[in-house]
């Protein structure tokens, strides 16, 4: 039945999944490793756009945005596609899906991503006693029981001197869609402390996971661990439609 391929020297599902592994793809700005498999049995379900689902392992992404990722996996049951779409490139979901995620974040990819325009831009919205606060050198490591310490320096005004921030907190799930920085502690002068306790604040405010998924896509965690030089999260994304990157 699927003779009539475009492809003769692929089957219907390694097609699929070098198209969807090629639509993903195109969401980051570079990847060292991806790969979607896509599970069909028998294949010729394909020709109706019904896969069993599908399996992605990624290693080593950058988003465009300038975020880092060390690993991803998401794994998909049930995926109702317009197969036809599969023809031009595209992957379109005929009906919403529930994906189980894994992602896995290092000291060194966190510590990257506070340092982006993209979030630095954001930080650089801060107030502090109707200053613009400045925050520089953004270094995060992982401690015990799912703590990290978070040092940055900071400027109220453009000549002034660096300021050194010093907090330890531990990172926590909250609603399944905020993370969140508990139990702050400290350290530092009473101006380091009063500029610490402003940052945390907004921080938190900003880590709301609705600001940072992709159009169509809406992320939960259920839970985190904090291990050696690695964040682990696992959670699911609704997916209501297949995301495209904004045009910038």
């Amino acid at each position: 039945m699927l003779s009539t391929l475009p492809y003769p020297t692929q089957s219907g599902d390694q097609l699929v999944s070098k198209v969807v592994t090629g639509a993903i793809a195109a969401l980051f700005k570079r990847t060292e490793k991806l790969e979607a498999t896509v599970r069909a049995e028998p294949v010729s379900k394909l020709l109706q756009g019904s896969l069993d689902g599908f399996d992605l392992i990624g290693n080593n992404l950058l988003m465009h945005n300038g975020l880092q990722i060390k690993a991803m996996e998401m794994y998909l049951q049930a995926v109702s596609i317009d197969f036809g779409a599969i023809f031009q490139g595209k992957v379109k979901l005929r009906q919403p899906t529930t994906a189980n995620m894994r992602v896995v974040l290092t000291e060194e990819d966190l510590a990257n991503s506070f340092n982006t325009p993209f979030i630095l831009e954001k930080l650089a919205k801060l107030q502090y006693q109707d200053s613009s606060l400045k925050l520089e050198n953004i270094s995060i490591t992982f401690g015990k029981e799912q703590s990290l310490q978070i040092t940055a320096q900071a400027k109220l005004n453009k000549d002034d001197k660096p300021i050194d921030l010093n907090v330890t907190a531990q990172l926590e799930a909250q609603q399944r869609r905020k993370i969140q920085f508990t139990n702050p502690v400290y350290e530092g002068e009473p101006e380091a402390i009063e500029l610490s306790k402003t940052v945390i604040d907004y921080i938190n405010d900003l880590l709301d996971l609705e600001k940072f998924a992709l159009d169509g896509v809406e992320l939960r965690v259920d839970r985190l661990r904090v291990q050696k030089e690695q964040i682990v999260f696992y959670g699911t994304a609704q997916i209501n439609h297949f995301p495209q990157r904004k045009k910038n």
